[in-house]
Order: structure tokens, then sequence, then C-alpha cells
């Protein structure tokens, strides 16, 4: 296969479905022919992000996911996407270990933002702890010029209730869980946008949308950048 890009998923795989679920429903296409070429490594068993970020005496994720760049790069990929915003955490030493691209979901999502945005200030952060604590959009927002909104501890352990017990667990979105933390984003913290920066909370988006505030989804921006690239990789 030619011309092709690789995902590094599983993180976790009903987030991973999600994101190709938008990007072959995105792909303009008529025939078979027309969709991207692409390969999927649903990498479940990669120790989870957070759990180690909070705690370096669990599993780094770290060697399983360089086991994944090392593999694919022999195979010839054009770019790789991470559809998983904390592993992210790990992004320098990955786009180290191969010198084929490795898009960036938070910078392009900021870009996103200060493109749909222009006049937004105040940029709310929803995502797991390992996101928040490790500021991989704050530091991000704030190269960019734009002043990170972070969520209360309360707001956060609602969120890592959101993510973990209902989606993770139980593979369903607690709706009104999740139109909650992002109204407290703007009511209580001020935000003027909100930045989903958990896959997780993009499949809460595609189940349960929220139609009424201005969000910024991590997710579903990197799809939009994966299309961009993938066809302009195609007619070249």
């Amino acid at each position: 296969m030619q011309k092709f890009f690789t995902i590094i998923g599983g993180m976790g795989t009903m987030a991973t479905e999600s994101y190709l679920h938008q990007l072959n429903l995105r792909t303009p296409a008529h025939a078979d022919q027309d969709y991207l070429n692409y390969i999927l490594v649903n990498h479940a068993t990669v120790p989870d992000r957070t759990t180690y970020i909070v705690d370096h005496s669990q599993p780094n994720p770290l060697p399983d996911l360089l086991e994944d760049i090392q593999q694919q790069t022999k195979l010839g990929p054009e770019f790789f996407t991470l559809p998983c915003n904390t592993a992210h955490y790990f992004y320098d030493d990955l786009q180290a270990a191969t010198d084929v691209p490795l898009l960036h979901m938070p910078r392009e999502t900021v870009k996103e933002i200060t493109r749909k945005y222009p006049h937004a200030k105040r940029i709310g952060i929803t995502g797991t702890r390992g996101t928040i604590e490790d500021r991989i959009y704050e530091k991000e927002l704030r190269a960019a010029g734009l002043t990170p909104v972070l969520p209360t501890d309360a707001i956060e352990d609602e969120t890592m209730e959101l993510i973990y017990t209902h989606i993770k667990e139980r593979n369903e979105v607690d709706a009104e869980l999740y139109h909650r933390i992002l109204r407290q984003m703007m009511t209580e913290q001020g935000a003027e946008v909100v930045i989903l920066g958990c896959t997780e909370l993009s499949l809460a988006q595609e189940r349960e949308p929220e139609t009424e505030l201005p969000l910024a989804d991590g997710q579903s921006i990197l799809v939009d950048r994966t299309i961009e690239l993938a066809t302009k990789m195609r007619q070249e």
C-alpha cells in the first residue's frame, strides 16, 4: 500500500472507534476507492496514561508507544496520528523516535481556536487528570497568547467520573453530567471557549452533542487535519 498514514490508537478503543467513524464519515467519498488509506494500531493494552503521569511508580506507557512507532515506521507511512490527548505527554519522545511526522492534536486544536474564535481569550480545558496536571493544553494556549482556564477540583472529579466510570468502564455517556461539566466551565470558571481535551469527551460529544456552547473538540479537529493532510498526500 502506498501513500497511507498510521493511527496509533486503542487509548481507549471506543474513543478510537469514534475517531475512525468521523474520519470515514467526513471523507468525501462516492466509491470504495475514494476513502483514505491507513493502518490502525489499536493497542488496547497500553498502560493508562493518567495513572502513570500522576504516579511514576505505575507502568509507563512510553515503551509500548515507542514500539508501535518504530514498528510502523518500517512500513513507510506518510504521517502518524495519535488520537489520545493524554498520550501527547510523550509526544517529544515519540517524534524523536521517527522521521515520520506525528500530528500534534493539542497544537492543532489551539490553532483552530485562534482561527474560529479570534476574539476569545479565556479558554477552558477539560480532560483527564493527567492532561490537566501535565499542562498539555495549558502550554499550547500560553504559547498562543491565550489564558488557560482550568477546572476546579470538583469539576475535574466529575470529568474523571464521566471518562472512567461511565465511558471507559460502562461504554455509556451520562448526558446530564457531560453537559453540566461544560456549563460549569463557562458559568463558574468564565471560559469563553471550552476544549474537549480527552477523546472520551469527544465520544460524549458525538453521542450526546452540546450544540449551544462554543467548543473546541480536539479529536474532531484532528479528524479534519488528518483528512486535509491525507488528501493533499494523495494528490501529490
